[in-house]
Formats: structure tokens, sequence, C-alpha cells
């Protein structure tokens, strides 16, 4: 059996949950069969049973486009540039709307069947609009194409699969809860504090970690401002970087500044920083904080879980199937709006229900511990990457 993906995000390019999911789910099903990845950029690589090859999008024709509308255009013209090459394999599995209009067209013009993974949905991401303008409107419209037209559609969690029926027009039976995954054997405690040394982290007290992009979906500015109500001996860290816009870069660091004026230990990584780095800020943080307002799964939740680490994050979307409240960490409600953009009702009281429960970790040195045993267990338990990437092949050899 052959799968071909169609990704926008594939190593060295990865910059989401989304991209790592296909990273490692591609190394894994690469031991159960063929895999051929498509993917945005100038990768090429040749292994045993994966194959590599990037799409650049660096064409003149878009050069006067509108500065939002580009990357819609860029990305329609990538999915067919990524077509070109004639596709034989037994099936064509998509990754975000970036790529979804490459399935389409695989299914409509050589006729294989077409899986689609919700890493997220459109309709519940209206802030995309400061991004993409009237693109958003070519975005949601790829997605919902490509999910009600695909022969099985993967939902990250219980919650997606909800989503998913309540905001497509699709047959329930084709729709599966698979959840993401992550690689036990690189995930795990190290003693290394090389990266502490390097950004300045006192490795005398305490932290709470954030990773993540900037984006509203991730709640960052909300974690920002919750900074006031937590412990002043508590340092923070924020390894943030690849803003959806400059607009809300800017609403960071002005932010961020602000907290600065009457708090020296905030500690902001600007960057994307590699995994070994990232598993060292895992490993000695006190307690890893995850305040999404939006979130299908949070992957970041068990890759801090797996090293060991505390989380408290906002109780939205699979979060709540991921984070086992007061066993592997803490659930912060979250009370949003009902219509766009789903921002809480009260944000300030969500900050602070937020440095609440960072301080009640934090200060618990037995919760503490219990919370990172039981995550690390609960990671081994249910998020393996080869038991889900066993439950991906079965759902190909359904629809061959």
């Amino acid at each position: 059996m052959k799968a071909l993906f169609y990704t926008r995000e594939f190593p060295p390019y990865v910059y989401g949950g989304a991209g790592v999911h296909v990273e490692y789910l591609a190394d894994e099903l690469a031991k159960l069969m063929d895999v051929d990845v498509r993917c945005f950029g100038d990768q090429t690589e040749t292994s045993k049973n994966l194959t590599v090859k990037g799409y650049t999008d660096d064409k003149p024709i878009f050069k006067d486009s509108d500065d939002k509308l580009k990357s819609v255009f860029k990305t329609l013209s990538t999915c067919i540039d990524m077509n070109a090459t004639p596709v034989d394999a037994d099936v064509v599995h998509c990754h975000t709307w970036y790529a979804h209009f490459a399935g389409i067209v695989a299914k409509l013009c050589y006729g294989t069947p077409l899986v689609i993974t919700t890493h997220s949905l459109e309709p519940l991401r209206p802030w995309k609009r400061e991004q993409l303008g009237r693109g958003y409107d070519a975005s949601s419209w790829i997605e919902k194409t490509a999910i009600e037209m695909a022969d099985a559609l993967i939902a990250v969690s219980k919650e997606t699969k909800a989503d998913v029926l309540k905001h497509f027009d699709v047959d329930e039976s084709k729709v599966h809860v698979i959840y993401n995954g992550i690689n036990l054997k690189q995930y795990v405690v190290t003693p290394e504090t090389t990266t502490l040394d390097t950004y300045g982290i006192d490795q005398t007290k305490p932290y709470v970690l954030f990773v993540g992009r900037i984006t509203r979906q991730k709640g960052i500015i909300h974690l920002v401002n919750a900074i006031k109500y937590i412990d002043p001996n508590t340092q923070i860290v924020l390894c943030a970087g690849a803003p959806d816009t400059p607009e809300i870069g800017k609403e960071m660091e002005h932010a961020v500044n602000e907290v600065k004026k009457s708090r020296k230990n905030v500690i902001w990584i600007d960057k994307m920083i590699t995994k070994d780095e990232i598993i060292q800020l895992y490993s000695h943080a006190g307690v890893f904080c995850c305040p999404s307002i939006y979130e299908p799964f949070g992957i970041i939740n068990i890759e801090a879980m797996a090293c060991e680490t505390a989380v408290v994050a906002s109780a939205v979307g699979g979060i709540k199937e991921v984070v086992v409240h007061g066993e592997t960490g803490l659930l912060i409600p979250l009370e949003q709006q009902k219509e766009a953009p789903f921002e809480p009702i009260d944000p300030d009281t969500f900050s602070r229900d937020l440095a609440n429960g960072i301080n009640k970790v934090i200060n618990d040195k037995a919760l503490r511990e219990k919370m990172a045993k039981n995550g690390r267990k609960r990671v081994e338990d249910y998020f393996d990457w080869v038991a889900i990437a066993k439950q991906v092949e079965d759902l190909y050899k359904s629809l061959i």
C-alpha cells in the first residue's frame, strides 16, 4: 500500500501542531507502507519507504498581488503544482486547508480516495480574516469542499468530531476520532540545562512555560495579562514566535514590554527553537501553561506531559480529552462569547484564573510531582504514535 500526504508543513519547515503531527505520522507509517510526502518548501528526501518533495511558491506572477490574498493565491498554485506529477498512491491524505485543494484535485483528476485530518476548522477561527482578508472566504470554501467530498475524515478529538458534524454536511460514519501522538523515546525528561543558561533562566527559581505561535487561537495575550497575578518569584518563559500578522506581533511586543516595566523575570524567546531546546524547557518547568481559546487537540500538552511537567490549560476543545483535571494538571474554565470571535466574555477573570491555577501548582510540590508522573503515564497509555499509525493504516485499508 502507498499513501500520499499533501501538507504545507514538513521538516525543516514546521511551525505548528499540524506540522508536528505530519512529521511523526509519516515517519511511523513509513514503517508499515510506502509514504510519499508532497509539501510546501524545497525539501528533497528519499529513504527506505519515505519520499519527500517540496514545492516552492516563489513565483513572480504573484509579486503585485494584494498582501493578504497573496498567500491564498500561492497556496492554490502550489496545490496544482503538487498534482502535476502523476498520483500513483492508493490513498491521498491532506493536512490543513493549505493542502486541501491538492486533495480535491487529486480525487477529481486521479480518482484517488481522499482522507482529510481536521487539525482545526475555519468556521471556528474567525480571527484568520485578520491574516487573510477576503482570502478567509476562499480558505473556508476550500475546507468545506474538501471535507464534504472526502471519503473519510479524521477528527483529532471527540469534540472536533462534533464540530465537524455541526458545521459541515457529512455522514457521521465517515468521521473517525484518532488522537494525535508523540514519540515517547524522544520526549523524555532531560537533565541538560544548556538552553536555560543560554536564555538566562534562573535554575534556582521555578518558571511557568508557554510554547506556541503568536496567534489569537493560542491565547498567549491572556497569559501575558495574567502575569501580574502570578507569584513574583515565579519566572515567566514565553517561547513564542511566528506571529500570524504584524499587528498581533506588535500587540504581543507592547503587552510584554508593559509587563517588563514592573517585573524583571519575564523571558521572551521570540523565535522557533529546536526540539532538543524545547525538551529542556519542558523538563525543568514548574508548570506548562496552554491558554488557548480554541484547540482541537493541543499536541503541546502531551509534549509537556511526556517530559513530566504539570499542565495548566484552558478547558476548551480536545484539551479536555488530554489533560485530566486534578491528576495531570488543572483545567481552567473559559466562558466564551457565543458568536465570533469566541473570545472570553470576561478576559480579566480568565487571566486571573490562569494565574491562580499556575500559583497553585507551583506552590504545591507534592501536587506538582504527582501530576508530573501521572502525565507521563497518561501519554504512554493513550498517545503513542505506534498505535495511532496502526489505526490510520486500518482506516486506509477500509477505503481501498
